[in-house]
């Protein structure tokens, strides 16, 4: 299986996951020019931007690993734009990673936050 297929499945599952426990989806892909947010959700009072990573197996680390410091910056920067051109400025914002694992699930809540990476 190829990168972009896994990933393109990996979203599914993610999303699919979200769905089931409650949460609303908001956005797939929200694309900018400063980059994107896989997921964005709506989970009770929170806005939740979501990172899926998948992969089919360990070889190269956890999936969340590849989440750097430097990739979650620029998915706050990119949050902060949805949250300006939204309107969304007093909603409480969370940042979460799902890493799927051959084909298995695991939502890592609150995986960062701006004050952690600035």
């Amino acid at each position: 299986m190829n990168n972009r297929y896994s990933g393109i499945e990996g979203e599914h599952l993610a999303v699919e996951y979200l769905k089931k426990s409650g949460y609303k989806i908001l956005e797939r892909n929200f694309t900018t020019k400063i980059g994107e947010i896989d997921i964005i959700a709506q989970d009770k009072n929170y806005l939740v931007f979501v990172e899926v990573k998948s992969r089919n197996n360990t070889q190269f680390g956890l999936p969340v690993e590849s989440v750097t410091a430097q990739k979650a910056r620029k998915i706050i920067r990119v949050a902060e734009w949805y949250i300006l051109y939204k309107k969304k400025q007093n909603c409480l914002c969370r940042f979460d990673v799902i890493e799927v694992l051959r084909g298995e699930i695991n939502h890592i809540k609150n995986a960062y936050n701006r004050s952690d990476l600035y």
